[in-house]
Protein backbone atom coordinates (compact mmCIF):
# COMPACT_ATOMS: atom_id res chain seq x y z
CA UNK A 1 0.00 0.00 0.00
CA UNK A 2 1.23 3.55 -0.99
CA UNK A 3 2.56 5.78 2.17
CA UNK A 4 2.50 9.69 1.92
CA UNK A 5 5.77 11.48 1.47
CA UNK A 6 8.52 10.31 2.72
CA UNK A 7 9.86 11.35 6.03
CA UNK A 8 11.95 8.89 8.34
CA UNK A 9 10.89 8.59 12.15
CA UNK A 10 12.53 11.43 13.86
CA UNK A 11 13.80 13.22 11.26
CA UNK A 12 12.06 16.84 10.19
CA UNK A 13 10.36 16.59 6.92
CA UNK A 14 12.60 17.31 3.71
CA UNK A 15 11.15 18.42 0.05
CA UNK A 16 13.78 16.66 -1.26
CA UNK A 17 13.79 13.12 0.42
CA UNK A 18 10.19 13.29 -0.26
CA UNK A 19 10.64 13.27 -3.71
CA UNK A 20 13.62 11.08 -4.12
CA UNK A 21 10.84 8.32 -2.35
CA UNK A 22 8.32 9.46 -4.93
CA UNK A 23 10.64 9.09 -8.05
CA UNK A 24 10.90 5.12 -6.17
CA UNK A 25 6.95 4.83 -5.79
CA UNK A 26 6.38 5.87 -9.34
CA UNK A 27 8.94 3.62 -11.03
CA UNK A 28 7.18 1.08 -9.44
CA UNK A 29 3.82 2.08 -9.84
CA UNK A 30 4.64 2.16 -13.70
CA UNK A 31 6.52 -0.77 -13.86
CA UNK A 32 3.42 -2.80 -12.53
CA UNK A 33 1.12 -0.64 -14.59
CA UNK A 34 0.12 -3.52 -17.27
CA UNK A 35 -0.64 -5.60 -14.10
CA UNK A 36 -2.44 -3.17 -12.18
CA UNK A 37 -6.42 -4.21 -12.58
CA UNK A 38 -7.01 -0.56 -10.85
CA UNK A 39 -3.98 1.60 -11.04
CA UNK A 40 -6.33 4.77 -10.29
CA UNK A 41 -6.05 4.97 -6.37
CA UNK A 42 -2.25 4.85 -6.28
CA UNK A 43 -1.23 7.01 -9.35
CA UNK A 44 -3.65 9.60 -7.63
CA UNK A 45 -2.31 9.05 -4.16
CA UNK A 46 0.96 9.84 -6.32
CA UNK A 47 0.06 13.32 -7.85
CA UNK A 48 -1.39 14.15 -4.15
CA UNK A 49 1.75 13.71 -2.50
CA UNK A 50 3.92 15.50 -5.42
CA UNK A 51 1.08 18.08 -4.94
CA UNK A 52 1.85 18.35 -0.70
CA UNK A 53 5.73 18.07 -1.59
CA UNK A 54 5.93 20.83 -3.43
CA UNK A 55 3.75 23.04 -0.85
CA UNK A 56 6.34 22.28 1.54
CA UNK A 57 8.59 24.15 0.08
CA UNK A 58 8.39 25.16 -3.87
CA UNK A 59 11.58 27.11 -4.09
CA UNK A 60 13.11 24.14 -2.63
CA UNK A 61 11.36 22.18 -5.42
CA UNK A 62 12.36 23.74 -7.93
CA UNK A 63 15.98 23.61 -7.41
CA UNK A 64 15.98 19.78 -6.87
CA UNK A 65 15.39 20.35 -10.61
CA UNK A 66 17.78 22.53 -11.51
CA UNK A 67 20.49 21.17 -9.83
CA UNK A 68 19.32 17.70 -10.69
CA UNK A 69 19.20 16.25 -7.81
CA UNK A 70 16.13 13.89 -7.69
CA UNK A 71 16.67 10.08 -7.61
CA UNK A 72 16.07 7.89 -10.27
CA UNK A 73 16.65 7.10 -14.34
CA UNK A 74 16.13 9.80 -16.28
CA UNK A 75 12.37 8.85 -17.66
CA UNK A 76 11.03 8.49 -14.35
CA UNK A 77 13.23 11.75 -12.37
CA UNK A 78 11.88 13.80 -15.83
CA UNK A 79 8.34 13.14 -15.06
CA UNK A 80 8.54 13.83 -11.22
CA UNK A 81 10.21 17.30 -12.14
CA UNK A 82 8.00 17.84 -15.09
CA UNK A 83 5.38 17.44 -12.38
CA UNK A 84 7.07 19.54 -10.12
CA UNK A 85 6.99 22.52 -12.94
CA UNK A 86 3.50 22.03 -13.06
CA UNK A 87 2.42 21.85 -9.30
CA UNK A 88 4.35 25.56 -9.29
CA UNK A 89 3.04 27.35 -12.51
CA UNK A 90 -0.64 25.81 -11.77
CA UNK A 91 -0.49 27.06 -8.10
CA UNK A 92 0.44 30.87 -9.23
CA UNK A 93 -2.28 30.03 -11.80
CA UNK A 94 -4.76 29.51 -9.06
CA UNK A 95 -5.66 26.35 -10.79
CA UNK A 96 -9.15 24.32 -8.78
CA UNK A 97 -7.73 21.34 -7.02
CA UNK A 98 -9.16 18.61 -8.94
CA UNK A 99 -7.45 20.46 -12.39
CA UNK A 100 -4.20 20.37 -10.52
CA UNK A 101 -4.04 17.06 -9.57
CA UNK A 102 -5.45 16.10 -13.18
CA UNK A 103 -2.41 17.71 -14.65
CA UNK A 104 -0.14 16.49 -12.15
CA UNK A 105 -0.82 13.03 -12.55
CA UNK A 106 -0.79 13.38 -16.14
CA UNK A 107 3.26 14.93 -15.83
CA UNK A 108 4.01 11.87 -13.98
CA UNK A 109 2.29 9.25 -16.33
CA UNK A 110 2.63 11.27 -20.12
CA UNK A 111 5.52 8.69 -20.83
CA UNK A 112 4.31 5.22 -19.26
CA UNK A 113 3.89 3.59 -22.95
CA UNK A 114 7.39 4.31 -24.11
CA UNK A 115 9.78 4.54 -20.83
CA UNK A 116 11.75 1.56 -21.83
CA UNK A 117 12.89 3.53 -24.66
CA UNK A 118 12.30 6.98 -23.56
CA UNK A 119 16.32 7.77 -23.05
CA UNK A 120 17.57 5.92 -25.81
CA UNK A 121 15.55 7.41 -28.21
CA UNK A 122 16.69 10.87 -26.87
CA UNK A 123 20.28 10.02 -26.56
CA UNK A 124 20.24 8.66 -30.83
CA UNK A 125 18.13 11.77 -31.75
CA UNK A 126 20.53 13.92 -30.18
CA UNK A 127 24.20 12.14 -32.12
CA UNK A 128 25.18 13.82 -35.14
CA UNK A 129 24.20 11.64 -38.07
CA UNK A 130 22.28 9.20 -35.93
CA UNK A 131 18.56 8.57 -37.42
CA UNK A 132 15.55 6.60 -35.95
CA UNK A 133 13.90 4.38 -37.76
CA UNK A 134 10.99 4.52 -39.08
CA UNK A 135 9.27 2.27 -36.54
CA UNK A 136 11.14 4.16 -33.90
CA UNK A 137 9.94 7.20 -34.99
CA UNK A 138 6.17 6.02 -35.56
CA UNK A 139 6.66 4.76 -32.10
CA UNK A 140 7.86 8.39 -30.41
CA UNK A 141 4.86 9.62 -32.22
CA UNK A 142 2.56 7.42 -31.45
CA UNK A 143 3.43 7.57 -27.34
CA UNK A 144 0.45 9.76 -26.50
CA UNK A 145 -2.38 7.64 -27.70
CA UNK A 146 -0.29 4.50 -26.91
CA UNK A 147 0.16 6.29 -22.63
CA UNK A 148 -3.59 7.40 -22.79
CA UNK A 149 -4.97 3.90 -23.74
CA UNK A 150 -2.31 2.09 -21.41
CA UNK A 151 -4.05 4.46 -18.59
CA UNK A 152 -7.52 3.39 -19.30
CA UNK A 153 -6.97 0.02 -19.90
CA UNK A 154 -5.00 -0.47 -15.96
CA UNK A 155 -8.70 1.75 -14.88
CA UNK A 156 -7.80 5.80 -15.49
CA UNK A 157 -11.22 7.53 -15.90
CA UNK A 158 -10.55 10.84 -15.47
CA UNK A 159 -11.20 12.44 -18.84
CA UNK A 160 -8.66 15.25 -18.18
CA UNK A 161 -6.15 13.74 -16.79
CA UNK A 162 -6.06 10.92 -20.01
CA UNK A 163 -7.01 14.01 -22.53
CA UNK A 164 -3.45 15.79 -20.54
CA UNK A 165 -1.46 12.80 -21.74
CA UNK A 166 -2.78 11.77 -25.13
CA UNK A 167 -2.38 16.05 -25.92
CA UNK A 168 0.82 17.25 -24.47
CA UNK A 169 2.97 16.92 -27.56
CA UNK A 170 0.44 18.94 -29.87
CA UNK A 171 1.48 22.64 -31.11
CA UNK A 172 -0.53 25.95 -31.55
CA UNK A 173 0.71 25.83 -35.44
CA UNK A 174 -0.73 22.57 -35.24
CA UNK A 175 2.31 21.08 -36.17
CA UNK A 176 2.16 18.69 -33.17
CA UNK A 177 1.72 15.20 -32.58
CA UNK A 178 -0.64 12.88 -32.58
CA UNK A 179 -2.91 14.58 -33.97
CA UNK A 180 -1.97 17.85 -35.62
CA UNK A 181 -4.62 19.75 -33.52
CA UNK A 182 -4.53 23.93 -33.98
CA UNK A 183 -4.16 25.97 -30.51
CA UNK A 184 -7.73 26.21 -30.00
CA UNK A 185 -8.78 22.83 -29.67
CA UNK A 186 -5.91 22.03 -27.32
CA UNK A 187 -6.81 21.87 -23.52
CA UNK A 188 -5.22 24.38 -21.17
CA UNK A 189 -3.58 21.64 -18.97
CA UNK A 190 -2.14 20.08 -22.25
CA UNK A 191 -0.28 23.29 -23.14
CA UNK A 192 0.52 23.17 -19.39
CA UNK A 193 1.88 19.99 -19.19
CA UNK A 194 3.69 20.26 -22.61
CA UNK A 195 5.33 24.03 -21.36
CA UNK A 196 6.40 22.11 -18.18
CA UNK A 197 7.75 19.08 -20.44
CA UNK A 198 9.71 21.02 -22.63
CA UNK A 199 11.10 23.01 -19.97
CA UNK A 200 12.61 20.59 -17.96
CA UNK A 201 14.00 18.52 -20.93
CA UNK A 202 16.17 21.97 -21.62
CA UNK A 203 17.15 22.70 -18.12
CA UNK A 204 17.97 18.59 -17.46
CA UNK A 205 21.67 17.78 -17.99
CA UNK A 206 21.82 14.35 -20.05
CA UNK A 207 24.77 11.96 -20.17
CA UNK A 208 25.46 13.27 -24.30
CA UNK A 209 24.51 16.92 -23.83
CA UNK A 210 24.87 19.96 -21.32
CA UNK A 211 22.06 21.41 -19.87
CA UNK A 212 20.57 24.80 -21.44
CA UNK A 213 20.57 27.75 -18.94
CA UNK A 214 17.14 28.38 -17.47
CA UNK A 215 17.28 31.95 -18.74
CA UNK A 216 17.53 30.57 -22.43
CA UNK A 217 15.05 27.54 -21.72
CA UNK A 218 12.22 29.95 -20.69
CA UNK A 219 13.10 31.59 -23.80
CA UNK A 220 12.29 28.43 -25.66
CA UNK A 221 8.92 28.77 -24.93
CA UNK A 222 7.90 31.91 -26.74
CA UNK A 223 6.34 30.15 -29.43
CA UNK A 224 3.81 29.71 -26.68
CA UNK A 225 0.68 31.23 -28.09
CA UNK A 226 -1.28 31.46 -24.55
CA UNK A 227 -0.12 34.84 -23.12
CA UNK A 228 -1.23 34.04 -19.67
CA UNK A 229 0.59 30.71 -19.45
CA UNK A 230 3.83 32.85 -20.71
CA UNK A 231 2.97 35.54 -17.80
CA UNK A 232 2.75 32.67 -15.72
CA UNK A 233 6.02 30.66 -16.43
CA UNK A 234 7.60 34.02 -16.40
CA UNK A 235 6.21 35.13 -12.92
CA UNK A 236 6.28 31.70 -11.27
CA UNK A 237 9.30 30.20 -12.38
CA UNK A 238 11.49 33.09 -13.59
CA UNK A 239 14.71 33.78 -15.81
CA UNK A 240 16.71 32.90 -12.75
CA UNK A 241 14.98 30.10 -10.39
CA UNK A 242 15.90 28.59 -7.35
CA UNK A 243 19.01 25.93 -7.88
CA UNK A 244 20.40 28.10 -10.71
CA UNK A 245 24.11 29.21 -10.73
CA UNK A 246 24.85 32.98 -11.61
CA UNK A 247 27.91 35.41 -11.66
CA UNK A 248 26.93 38.50 -10.01
CA UNK A 249 27.81 42.02 -11.62
CA UNK A 250 30.08 42.12 -8.39
CA UNK A 251 32.10 39.46 -10.04
CA UNK A 252 30.60 37.14 -7.00
CA UNK A 253 29.54 33.82 -7.85
CA UNK A 254 26.76 31.85 -5.58
CA UNK A 255 22.98 30.22 -6.34
CA UNK A 256 19.81 31.69 -6.37
CA UNK A 257 17.85 30.49 -3.50
CA UNK A 258 14.52 32.01 -3.94
CA UNK A 259 12.30 33.67 -6.05
CA UNK A 260 11.15 37.24 -5.59
CA UNK A 261 8.64 38.15 -3.14
CA UNK A 262 6.92 41.05 -5.21
CA UNK A 263 7.08 40.87 -8.77
CA UNK A 264 9.79 43.47 -10.41
CA UNK A 265 12.24 42.49 -7.11
CA UNK A 266 15.37 40.74 -7.48
CA UNK A 267 15.60 36.73 -6.16
CA UNK A 268 17.65 35.86 -2.87
CA UNK A 269 21.29 34.15 -4.04
CA UNK A 270 23.70 33.32 -1.29
CA UNK A 271 26.80 33.86 -2.78
CA UNK A 272 29.82 31.14 -2.39
CA UNK A 273 33.03 32.77 -4.02
CA UNK A 274 34.15 36.06 -4.11
CA UNK A 275 34.81 38.28 -7.01
CA UNK A 276 38.29 37.38 -6.77
CA UNK A 277 37.14 33.87 -7.14
CA UNK A 278 37.80 32.79 -3.54
CA UNK A 279 35.54 30.15 -1.64
CA UNK A 280 33.63 31.92 1.16
CA UNK A 281 33.87 29.81 4.70
CA UNK A 282 29.83 30.63 5.02
CA UNK A 283 27.62 32.04 1.97
CA UNK A 284 26.51 35.35 1.93
CA UNK A 285 23.33 35.43 1.44
CA UNK A 286 21.58 38.66 0.49
CA UNK A 287 18.61 39.58 -1.33
CA UNK A 288 19.07 41.46 -4.93
CA UNK A 289 17.47 44.46 -5.86
CA UNK A 290 16.86 43.21 -9.08
CA UNK A 291 17.52 40.59 -11.70
CA UNK A 292 19.92 43.39 -13.26
CA UNK A 293 22.51 42.40 -10.61
CA UNK A 294 22.89 38.91 -11.87
CA UNK A 295 25.61 39.30 -15.16
CA UNK A 296 24.94 35.43 -15.78
CA UNK A 297 23.88 32.14 -15.32
CA UNK A 298 26.32 29.71 -14.94
CA UNK A 299 26.74 25.95 -15.96
CA UNK A 300 28.23 23.81 -13.17
CA UNK A 301 31.64 23.43 -14.88
CA UNK A 302 31.88 27.34 -15.37
CA UNK A 303 30.87 27.62 -11.49
CA UNK A 304 33.10 25.28 -10.26
CA UNK A 305 30.94 24.87 -6.97
CA UNK A 306 30.18 21.81 -5.44
CA UNK A 307 27.98 22.31 -2.16
CA UNK A 308 25.42 20.54 -0.57
CA UNK A 309 21.72 21.77 -0.69
CA UNK A 310 21.01 21.21 2.71
CA UNK A 311 23.77 23.48 3.61
CA UNK A 312 22.14 26.40 1.51
CA UNK A 313 18.31 25.58 2.34
CA UNK A 314 18.66 23.79 5.38
CA UNK A 315 16.68 20.55 6.22
CA UNK A 316 14.24 21.15 3.53
CA UNK A 317 16.46 19.94 1.15
CA UNK A 318 17.91 17.20 3.80
CA UNK A 319 18.86 13.49 1.98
Amino acid sequence: MDSGPASMPGTEASVLRALDALAGRLAHQLAHLDDAREAGPGLRALAADLLHTVDMGQDVALACVLLNQIGGTYPIRHCVETAIVVAVVGRGLVLPDATLAAVAAAALTMNCAMLDAHDDFNRRVALPGVLLSGDERARLRSHPEDSARTLACAGIGDEEWLACVLHHHEDDDGSGYPHGLPGHEIPRGARLLRLADRYCACVSARNYRRALAPDVALAELHAEHDPVLRAAFHRHVGRYPPGTLVQLTDGGIGVVTYRPAIAGEGPEVACLRDAAGQALAVPRVHRLASEDAIARALTEDEAELRFAMKAIWGSLAAR
